[in-house]
């Protein structure tokens, strides 16, 4: 509740990754990625006469309220709904903020929490008021807050009189780091994802990534995560464990320059460069913020993803953002790719090639194959031949990922994998089944290396118990509808 005590205007992140959105019905809420939409703008009022409860009011002049009304009957979940209450006593718009560090659950006054739900519709990107009792739903209550607007800060509180100097917006940027700082303590986090991973990509608020380019002296964002031009290899600095170099995938570093992106303007240009020294300019500060992470330099500038109109769109800055429209441009989603475990195991057996639906012969004249991923057990589960491959009689590896809408993956689930024991699509398909993760009907399907595209998997798996890497697609995604099933 503490951290609502400075916030004027907030959004909601729920655990999908989307944002409590206000209807242009002016009734009803739902779950968006569209963060920068001004439905997902929130104006926190707090309860007279109770410290603990605020309410949340909605574009349209209403409040989040929880309802009544149940969202399907027989269902325990009721709806969420924007309401004008008929009184200022109505309890239905009053929320309590828990904090269990970060996120937040919100209860109603009835004690059930806000839930944004996942899974096939109807249940897809609604938001209820409920009490989860299943280990798979606990998360639907968790919400991310993203302070976009602050009550007026009291500067007598900074001790130094540089900071009482600083213009209004500046003071505002320095106190919502500072809540995040102090309220959350997340900076260690952020560099616990770094610690785990050897290679990462970056994904912006725009849904691109952070890309070397060709010339291997500039960097862009661009929405083809796939290409090897995505993957930066993290490194540490030494002696100090807070800060991580990136290096592209052609040797170079990220690197924040000294060179302005446009005469005039504040944003600096970030480059890939190779110094003869490794500088503080190629050094950067992960600090945890919600699901994402702001990189900062030693000047205290951020790594910023532009959007707008040209020359701004897809470039690559770092800077301080002052306006409140433009402070998701310094958030960035974390993927890893390779965890730092994996270096230190021996090398994969050499791809199998199994021919697959779906794949164009007519480039090559010869028939397409899947490059399908190894998977490396520990010591003691290493077979007598010392090769990483479970025995014969222990089955194969099978590791799998999960994608969303969209075809991406979905992060919130990560890769898994387990020993499966069986040749056959359909018995691998079932005992998917029972590991759970996938509430709904899907499509098991292995994606072409040469393209990132997604095709079904029809036919035997491969000989000899090896490993393999999977992609389940849920059928009631758009992903699914590309393909014949």
């Amino acid at each position: 509740m503490e951290f609502f005590n400075k916030a004027k205007a907030v959004r909601l992140r729920s655990h999908l990754g989307k944002y409590l959105l206000a209807d242009e019905d002016q009734e009803t809420v739902r779950q968006s990625r569209n963060g920068s939409s001004q439905g997902a703008r929130w104006k926190v009022e707090f309860v007279q006469g109770d410290n603990h409860l605020i309410r949340l009011k909605s574009i349209y002049n209403k409040y989040l309220t929880a309802s009544g009304e149940p969202f399907l009957l027989g269902m325990t979940d009721n709806k969420v709904l924007q309401t004008i209450p008929l009184s200022r006593n109505d309890g239905f718009t009053e929320w309590e903020p828990i904090n269990d560090r970060f996120p937040v659950k919100f209860r109603a006054r009835n004690g059930q929490l806000l839930r944004a739900n996942g899974g096939p519709p109807p249940w897809r990107n609604s938001v209820t008021h409920d009490i989860p009792h299943r280990t798979a739903t606990q998360d639907w209550v968790l919400w991310g807050v993203d302070l976009i607007e602050i009550l007026e800060p009291d500067l007598s509180n900074f001790s130094h009189d540089s900071e009482r100097s600083q213009h209004s917006d500046k003071g505002s940027a320095s106190l919502i780091t500072h809540n995040f700082k102090h309220a959350f303590g997340r900076e260690s986090a952020a560099m616990e994802i770094f610690e785990e991973a050897s290679i990462v990509r970056l994904r912006s608020i725009h849904d691109k990534y952070l890309l070397a380019e060709d010339d291997e002296e500039t960097v862009s964002q661009e929405r083809g995560g796939t290409v090897r031009n995505a993957r930066w290899t993290v490194e540490f600095v030494q002696f100090n464990s807070t800060h991580v170099r990136l290096k592209s995938c052609y040797g170079k570093y990220l690197t924040a320059s000294n060179m302005p992106f446009l005469l005039g303007m504040t944003g600096k240009k970030v480059l890939q460069t190779l110094p003869k020294r490794l500088d503080s300019s190629v050094e950067w500060e992960p600090i945890q913020e919600g699901s994402r992470v702001r990189l900062k330099t030693r000047y205290g500038q951020y790594l910023r993803a532009n959007g707008g109109i040209p020359p701004w769109r897809n470039h690559i800055t770092h800077d301080t953002p002052y306006r409140t429209s433009h402070q998701d441009w310094i958030l960035w989603q974390v993927d890893i790719l390779r965890f730092r475990h994996q270096d230190k195991l021996p090398a994969p057996p050499p791809p199998v090639q199994v021919q697959a639906d779906g794949f164009d012969n007519s480039d090559t004249g010869s028939p397409p194959t899947i490059s399908l991923r190894g998977s490396r057990m520990s010591k003691n589960e290493e077979d007598d031949s010392g090769n990483g491959s479970p025995k014969a009689s222990e089955g194969r590896i099978i590791k799998y990922e999960v994608v969303d809408d969209n075809g991406d993956i979905d992060q919130n689930i990560g890769e898994r994998k387990f020993i499966f024991k069986g040749n056959g699509v359909d018995d691998l398909k079932k005992a998917l089944k029972e590991e759970n993760v996938v509430k709904e009907e899907f499509s098991l399907c292995s994606r072409n290396p040469l393209n990132g595209n997604l095709y079904p998997l029809r036919l035997q798996l491969p000989p000899n118990n090896t490993a393999m890497h999977v992609v389940l697609v849920p059928l009631s995604s758009k992903v699914a509808d590309d393909f014949w099933l």
